[in-house]
């Protein structure tokens, strides 16, 4: 948000009733009240430019029992088809809604290059990256400018998945998943932020976007490329069946797919990433 205060916007977050805030005032921003469950949103939302779609259950916390897979769907498809549904009762609508997906949406794919144009893939992943789509693209008859963030693997020095991969290693048995030949695709949360400021700004980005770097990695060089910014050996890979026995449909899902994918509408639009090296990357993150 401070990226976006310093190129002069102001940031107003959704509030959801049960969400704890600080007493003080969001510096150059204001909290709006968001009810997911209702629709309910604060009329000081009205007027707003843009509206940034992040919600969504985290997808790798705890097994996918049905359970576990109704929360992932509630909090995607039907919150973002709620959020729609009050965006069309404003008299002074948004110009754009960037929604977000995940590489998630394209399945297991083996080596095959994948792009914005490749068609979703027939798992649990990919069903409902299509169905969140299908709900946000919704906003398009409104007269909304529609992204699709389709978000691969977000690195980070601190939060997202990295401090995760790299505590194995920490612990000295990290390794390789399964054969180590699936395909990694990721990014930096720097180009992240730039690339979620660049489709606000951008008139002519629109549909979807693979959030990704132009450098995807197979899983064995992404592996030793970790295990050397951290000063480790990799030498414990993690057997598949194991971890099938371990996570259950989810350790296919996510960790033994693989997934190359290439952001081709964001290098047709020029957009410049800041970051494209992993072993480099990592390195600067020092994991």
């Amino acid at each position: 948000m401070s990226d976006l205060r310093r190129a002069g916007h102001i940031v107003c977050r959704l509030v959801r009733p049960t969400t704890k805030v600080e007493t003080h005032t969001v510096p150059e921003g204001f909290d709006v009240k968001w009810n997911p469950a209702t629709g309910e949103l604060g009329g000081v939302a009205v007027g707003a430019d843009a509206v940034v779609n992040l919600a969504g259950a985290p997808i790798a916390e705890g097994r996918w029992t049905p359970e576990r897979k109704k929360l992932l769907r509630t909090s995607r498809v039907e919150s973002t088809a709620i959020l729609v549904k009050a965006l069309a009762k404003m008299a002074a609508r948004p110009r754009v809604l960037i929604s977000a997906s995940a590489i998630g949406y394209y399945g297991s794919r083996g080596d095959e290059i994948l792009t914005e144009e490749s068609e979703p893939g027939g798992d649990f992943l990919g069903g409902l990256a299509n169905e969140w789509e299908a709900e946000a693209r919704k906003a398009e008859v409104l007269g909304i400018r529609v992204v699709l963030a389709r978000f691969g693997i977000v690195l980070a020095r601190e939060g997202g998945a990295l401090p995760v991969m790299a505590r194995p290693f920490r612990l000295g048995v990290g390794g390789r998943i399964g054969s180590g030949e699936q395909w990694m695709s990721w990014i930096t949360l720097d180009d992240v932020l730039g690339i979620l400021r660049f489709a606000l700004e951008n008139g002519a980005v629109r549909g979807p976007v693979n959030v990704v770097s132009p450098s995807p990695v197979r899983n064995v060089e992404f592996t030793y490329a970790l295990a050397k910014a951290l000063h480790r050996r990799a030498l414990f890979p993690a057997p598949a069946f194991a971890l099938r026995l371990l996570l259950g449909e989810m350790a296919d899902a996510l960790l033994l797919s693989s997934q190359r994918v290439i952001p081709e509408r964001l290098q047709r639009l020029d957009y410049s990433f800041g970051q494209s090296d992993l072993a480099a990357t990592l390195a600067s993150m020092r994991a």
